[in-house]
C-alpha cells in the first residue's frame, strides 16, 4: 500500500500540468473513483480544508490522502511521489530556462494548456458539485461566493480570497451552533 500511495501520487504529479487546481479532476479519477480511498463528499471537505491551509493544495490533498490510508509514512510518500515530477522537470528546465521560454513552440504549447487546465478545473468543480448532498446554506454560500467573485473580477475589484473562506467558515459555524437543540428541562 505504501508504494501504491507512493506510485499513484507520483503519476498524478507526472501527468498533470497546470498546478494544484488542475490535479483535483485527476485526484479525484484516480483516489473516488479507481480506488475507492474517499469518497466524493470526503474530497469535497478536503479540499475545503487544502484550500484555507498553507501550502498547495495538490500536497495538502496528497498529504492527507496518504495519512488517512497509512499514517504518517503514507503521508510523507503521497506527499513525496506528488512534489518529486514536478521538483525533477522544473530544475532541469531551469537548467536551460532561457532557450526554452524563448522557443515560440514552447510558448504556444503553454497557450493550449492553459485551456486545457481551465478546463480541467471547470471539470472537477461541477463533477463534485453533482456529487455533494444538495443542502441550501452550502448552496447559498455557493452562489454568493461565486457571484462575489465573478463582479469583482468583471469590474476589476481587489477581492480578498481570505475574507471568503472565514466570512463562509463563520456562517457555517454559526449555522451549526443555531442548529443545536436546547437542553431538555434546562438548567437545574
Amino acid at each position: 500500500m505504501l508504494w501504491q500511495l507512493f506510485f499513484t501520487f507520483f503519476k498524478i504529479g507526472l501527468f498533470t500540468f497546470g498546478g494544484g487546481y488542475a490535479m483535483i479532476a485527476n485526484i479525484r479519477e484516480v483516489v473516488v473513483m479507481r480506488h475507492g480511498w474517499l469518497d466524493d463528499d470526503e474530497l469535497l471537505e478536503i479540499i475545503t480544508v487544502a484550500e484555507s491551509t498553507p501550502g498547495p493544495i495538490a500536497i495538502n490533498l496528497a498529504t492527507y490522502v496518504g495519512y488517512r490510508r497509512r499514517g504518517v509514512l503514507g503521508s510523507v510518500l503521497a506527499t513525496l511521489g506528488v512534489v518529486l515530477p514536478s521538483f525533477v522537470i522544473i530544475f532541469t528546465i531551469s537548467l536551460f530556462l532561457d532557450a526554452f521560454m524563448a522557443n515560440k513552440y514552447v510558448a504556444y504549447a503553454f497557450v493550449g494548456v492553459k485551456c486545457a487546465v481551465a478546463f480541467l478545473i471547470l471539470k472537477a468543480g461541477l463533477a463534485m458539485l453533482r456529487k455533494i448532498k444538495k443542502r441550501p446554506l452550502p448552496l447559498v454560500l455557493f452562489g454568493t461566493a461565486f457571484v462575489l467573485m465573478l463582479v469583482c473580477e468583471l469590474l476589476a475589484l481587489s477581492f480578498r480570497t481570505v475574507l471568503a473562506i472565514l466570512a463562509g467558515g463563520f456562517v457555517g459555524i454559526l449555522s451549526y451552533a443555531l442548529s443545536q437543540k436546547p437542553p431538555e428541562g434546562g438548567a437545574a
